[in-house]
């Protein structure tokens, strides 16, 4: 299964980042990331150090790459976390990044494609854009921690919406404890 993962200059980028693990640790995921300039610095914001991929990495400008073809085929993309302004790009049908190119040929292709928007509050525009993304077929998952699961770390927080972004990408997971699970 080929996977995209776009990885915006949103705060959480780490969540992002543990998503690529997750798929990594896994043989039947071909996993390739777009990781934005903003990303990569506030991933050594938020974790004092540069990001570590062991995946295929994609820079934000470069449409040579075969993730700007849809006939590359892929199966499922997360972008985890999304900006604002790629969210809006998404929503009105701009390809100005890799990041909405690769998600334009999510939405063309009726494939899944999970956004999740690290911003809040939020605005009218900014709803209005989700809205429209909805429309178009993507799920929007605001990344909004359970607590039904007793999470005790912040890495329990994570691998919570981690999973849920994998589960509406249609993959199955075992990361966080559902509703009704001892």
């Amino acid at each position: 299964m080929k996977v995209i993962v776009g990885v915006c200059g949103a705060s959480g980028a780490s969540m992002g980042l543990r998503l690529v693990r997750w798929l990594r640790e896994r043989k039947e995921f071909e996993t390739h990331v777009i990781l934005t300039r903003a990303a990569r610095r506030l991933v050594e914001i938020e974790t004092g150090a540069p990001p570590e991929i062991e995946a295929p990495v994609h820079d934000e400008d470069d449409f040579e790459s075969p993730l700007a073809s849809s006939s590359f085929r892929p199966d499922a993309m997360a972008i985890l976390p999304c900006s604002l302004k790629t969210l809006a790009g998404l929503a009105h049908g701009e390809n100005s990044t890799l990041t909405m190119r690769a998600g334009d040929i999510m939405l063309r292709l009726r494939r899944p494609l999970v956004v999740v928007p690290r911003e809040t509050p939020l605005s009218l525009p900014a709803v209005e854009n989700m809205a429209a993304l909805l429309r178009a077929g993507a799920v929007v998952l605001p990344p909004v921690v359970g607590f039904y699961h007793r999470p005790r770390t912040l890495d329990d927080m994570v691998d919570f919406i981690v999973g849920k972004t994998l589960d509406a990408m249609g993959i199955d997971n075992d990361l966080f404890k559902r509703w009704g699970e001892s």
